[in-house]
């Protein structure tokens, strides 16, 4: 049994690719995507169709109403389940998605959080009144720490804050200490590059169909059956739907602006995967195929 990871922006033809490998290499998929992983998102959440899926078991999609709480920890659980039943079959498994974070937890292991106390939420809530008084703290204890993250991050300092006020411990020495083991070990890494121009187009392309696949008919269907309060209500496809149902813009402004967002988020994956991954190798689609089919044959 051979486990390979398939990385690369969003557009960029990962799961095309991981179904035609899958078909031929006699594997099993998991992904690693935060909106794929509910049921009823579908079109925003570019989740292949069953039809497109050729038979290809997915594990990760469809798990969870919108209403439904959801973690990491969730694609733990998700990946030793799909490795347990690949082995058992005697199936390859390829994982995919543009959500690195989620694979690098898996990768280098996750710091598990303190129980978080009512007195103390109350102390943060407090001190998050005046974020540069909270980050001066940051300094003067983690200074470790505060070099990684922006003085006016209010979400990395209210992070630090629950850790340090719980603990009486340095959060940079908590974490370390805290983190468990990898659940993913010795993993061959892929990822698809796409020229920035051909990805621009291809997001504008998939973005109109999408809007033409009923994209604002599935969102209209979800805010009145969850509201808008579940966090994945705020994904990018979503979230432009609802400011369009609001009056913010019509039909152009909201593919215009659904695209937009999507390549700034294009842009922060291939970051991530840069900054984040261990060296890995990289290539077109016709490149990746030819290099992932001499490991499987391996």
């Amino acid at each position: 049994m051979k486990t390979i990871a398939i990385l690369g922006p969003t557009a960029s033809g990962k799961t095309a690719l991981s179904i035609e490998l899958a078909l031929k290499y006699n594997a099993h998929i998991l992904s690693l995507d935060s909106l794929s992983i509910y049921k009823e998102i579908d079109i925003a959440s570019a989740k292949p169709t069953l039809d497109e899926r050729q038979g290809v078991r997915h594990f990760g999609m469809d798990v969870l109403l919108p209403s439904e709480h959801f973690d990491v920890t969730m694609f733990f659980d998700l990946y030793k389940e799909v490795h347990e039943t690949s082995f058992k079959e005697g199936k390859n498994l390829i994982i995919v998605g543009g959500t690195g974070f989620y694979l690098k937890a898996m990768m280098e292991g996750l710091s598990s959080k303190p129980e978080i106390s009512l007195h103390v939420k109350e102390q943060i809530e407090n001190k998050l009144l005046d974020l540069e008084s909270a980050y001066a703290l940051i300094q003067e204890h983690d200074n470790t720490y505060a070099r990684k993250i922006a003085s006016s991050d209010r979400y990395r300092i209210e992070k630090w804050l629950e850790i340090f006020l719980t603990t009486n411990e340095i959060p940079s020495t908590y974490l370390v200490r805290a983190k468990q083991e990898p659940i993913i070990k010795d993993l061959a890494l892929f990822e698809i590059e796409t020229p920035k121009e051909t990805l621009a187009q291809k997001i504008a392309l998939r973005t109109k169909m999408m809007i033409e696949a009923g994209l604002i008919d599935e969102v209209f269907g979800l805010e009145k059956r969850y509201s808008r309060a579940p966090q994945c209500m705020k994904a990018i496809g979503i979230k432009e739907v609802l400011d369009y149902f609001d009056g913010k813009f019509k039909i152009p402004g909201l593919e215009e602006r659904i695209a937009f967002n999507t390549l700034h988020l294009a842009k922060r994956q291939r970051t991530f995967n840069a900054s984040q991954f261990p060296p890995h190798t990289k290539g077109d689609v016709t490149y990746l195929f030819d290099v992932i089919e001499a490991h499987f044959k391996s």
